[in-house]
């Protein structure tokens, strides 16, 4: 087991549970994750999660600013949206036409280990990570689909200390889901 891995583990584990209490400081530790997880995931041949470490910085630093200047709830915790049906229905559209196409990229031009599953992940990680910089609800949908998947692809490439982290990051990822609704349901109350 390679050190860098588990520490990126551990640093991931406490951003996603200072996301769940909507903490504008999982942005620190959220930086640090994915700036060692490039090197995690460019070593074991899975190219598009190493590249998605590079948009998560940027996106980070931009959740960052854009959750430091939202609205915060009663509990001190920044506000949560929904998006609209037309919007919903056009991310849905843009991030499978994104999979699709990435996948296609990685398989034929490189020696990914697992070209569509690895592109699947990162497609739905790059839209749940804008829409949570955007404090939207959906986030969390996506987050639970991508940490079901990467559990087994982590799995399949020998990195068990992410693999078991992402299995982890599913049982957040649900309560998250559930933490944010009831945040909404009370802000309409």
């Amino acid at each position: 087991m390679n050190i860098v891995e588990w520490v990126a583990a551990a640093l991931g584990l406490v951003n996603i549970l200072l996301v769940v209490r909507r903490s504008l400081w999982n942005y620190p530790f959220g930086l640090a994750m994915v700036a060692l997880y490039f090197f995690v995931f460019f070593e074991a041949n899975l190219y598009s999660d190493a590249l998605l470490q590079i948009f998560f910085f940027v996106i980070n630093l931009y959740g960052w600013w854009n959750w430091f200047r939202s609205e915060r709830g009663e509990d001190g915790g920044i506000a949560v949206e929904r998006l609209g049906p037309p919007a919903r229905l056009l991310w849905l559209t843009g991030t499978a036409i994104a999979i699709l196409g990435w996948g296609s990229m990685m398989g034929r031009f490189t020696d990914a280990a697992a070209p569509y599953a690895d592109a699947t992940v990162a497609g739905m990680s790059v839209a749940a990570q804008i829409l949570q910089s955007q404090r939207k609800f959906e986030s969390w949908l996506l987050w639970v689909a991508v940490d079901a998947l990467a559990t087994g692809l982590f799995w399949s490439r020998g990195l068990i200390a992410t693999s078991v982290l992402y299995a982890v990051f599913f049982v957040i990822a649900l309560y998250g889901l559930i933490a944010w609704r009831r945040t909404m349901a009370g802000a309409q109350a």
